[in-house]
């Protein structure tokens, strides 16, 4: 279970570390060079987004990413193929992030059922709402899966009780209202907001939109479980290359140890 590998991993470590890459972008070849360097970097569990035309949750760096990648004729299925290739080489964790619409298209049950096929151990879908979701938490369940869901700063007490309930594997607390990409204040603000979190459920923390450096993941020591870093991971690839990804992760890793 997804949980359970987090926890023996927090044992280890005082805050985990969760990447993000968009399934074929630059290419499948440079994505998977990506990943294999996120691992060596120290990555403990990583989202694989798959492209889509509105993105609505997403910022400028990410949603380019999406665009450059359909625009090069990514398709789910070989979305998919990707991502049981990088579940079978690396020994870690590979998420689906994606929104409901590619899920409702191709049908939620053949949908889930083809992540399971290709050892994937859950997906975070961005626009499902609660009451909307309960055909994909029951095939989440059948196939085994972790369905992640979201809280929000605006979230009440109550509506994060009732999110938790149907959660598996961990609970991804969005750190403020907008789009992934944008700054975000690491201030007791965020510290009272993660409190609020700790009371609503029992599973681990992932805290993520903002997060950019190591002093970002070193706040959330202690506050959440796994920091959450996406639209940064894209621009140091862009600026840098992937060499330059590795020593970014690397960087990172070392602040998540004790």
């Amino acid at each position: 279970m997804l949980e359970t590998y987090l926890r023996e991993r927090l044992k280890e470590k005082e805050i985990l570390l969760m990447t993000h890459i968009v399934l074929g972008y630059p290419s499948f070849e440079e994505a998977f060079k990506v990943i294999e360097a996120m691992v060596e970097g120290g990555v403990d569990l990583v989202e694989l987004q798959i492209p889509f035309s509105e993105p609505i949750a997403d910022g400028p760096v990410i949603l380019r990413a999406n665009q450059e990648a359909l625009g090069r004729g990514i398709k789910v299925d070989a979305c998919l193929e990707f991502a049981g290739k990088v579940a079978r080489t690396f020994d870690i964790p590979f998420l689906v992030m994606s929104y409901y619409n590619i899920l409702f298209k191709r049908g939620v049950a053949s949908f889930v059922a083809a992540m399971a096929q290709n050892g994937l151990r859950g997906a975070i879908v961005a626009d499902l709402p609660l009451e909307e979701g309960e055909e994909y938490v029951r095939a989440m369940e059948t196939q085994g899966l972790s369905p992640i869901f979201l809280f929000s700063p605006t979230t009440s007490l109550e509506r994060m009780q009732a999110i938790a309930s149907s959660a598996k594997g961990f609970v991804y607390c969005v750190a403020r209202k907008g789009v992934t990409g944008a700054e975000t204040r690491f201030s007791e603000d965020l510290t009272a907001y993660l409190d609020r979190c700790r009371q609503a459920t029992s599973l681990p923390l992932a805290l993520g939109f903002g997060v950019r450096g190591e002093s970002d993941v070193d706040f959330l020591k202690g506050k959440a479980d796994i920091a959450v870093v996406g639209s940064q991971v894209i621009r140091v690839l862009d600026e840098q290359g992937i060499p330059g990804v590795r020593s970014f992760i690397r960087r990172l890793s070392a602040v998540c140890s004790p």
